[in-house]
Parts: C-alpha cells; sequence; structure tokens
C-alpha cells in the first residue's frame, strides 16, 4: 500500500513557475513508475508527465513538453513537478499516482494509487 500527498499549488500569474510535490509513504518508492495528471475544470483528466523507476525515462504531454519538467528523489520518497511558464489553460488540480509492476508508464485506468491533488490556478 502506497500513500500519495502533494503539495506545491497555488495561485500565480501567466508566465510564472511552481513546483509540485508527491510525497510517498512505503519503503518501496523506487518499485513504482510514477506520473502526474490534471484534471481542469468541466474536463476529464489528464495526463501530464511519467517517470520511470529510476528516472531515467521520462515522457510529456505535447503541449507541456519544454515547460514542465518531472523528477524524483528515491531517498526521499517524493516526485516533483517543475511547472515554468504557466498558462492559463493549466490550471486546474494535480493528481500524483503511482504504477506498480513491469510498466512504468501507462493509461489511467493502470495506476494503482493516487493522490488528493494540489490546486493549480494560473491568472492571466
Amino acid at each position: 500500500q502506497v500513500q500519495l500527498v502533494e503539495s506545491g499549488g497555488g495561485l500565480v500569474q501567466a508566465g510564472g513557475s511552481l513546483r509540485l510535490s508527491c510525497a510517498a509513504s512505503g519503503r518501496t518508492f523506487s518499485s513504482y513508475g510514477m506520473a502526474w495528471f490534471r484534471q481542469a475544470p468541466g474536463k476529464e483528466r489528464e495526463f501530464v508527465a511519467a517517470i520511470s523507476w529510476s528516472g531515467g525515462g521520462t515522457v510529456y504531454e505535447d503541449s507541456v513538453k519544454g515547460r514542465f519538467t518531472i523528477s524524483r528523489d528515491n531517498a526521499k520518497n517524493t516526485m516533483y513537478l517543475q511547472l515554468n511558464s504557466l498558462k492559463p489553460e493549466d490550471t486546474g488540480v494535480y493528481y500524483c499516482a503511482a504504477l506498480r509492476g513491469s510498466k512504468w508508464f501507462g493509461g489511467q485506468d493502470e495506476y494503482h494509487y493516487w493522490g488528493q491533488g494540489t490546486q493549480v490556478t494560473v491568472s492571466s
């Protein structure tokens, strides 16, 4: 069992930056593929970025490439998402998720554990 707690959200002006954190409980954090998803008001939850067990592999949704950076520190059981050059369309609740097994990246339905989310609001 893994418990995930996100933090770092807030209100920021367009062009600004935020750093989200996802703290995980347990001693097997490094065995989970990790990801960030987000849900904008009135929209479906969507994939943002994912990172492999050691951090050597990453993948991003096209609209955030070059602006967001996913990383993890397995010694601290924590994953991060650096959000730069924020746009109003980045507004939403950001969730972290953990995937166990032989894959480090998958569809939403494949993730086994989810955090409660942290709100990011970007004003124009």
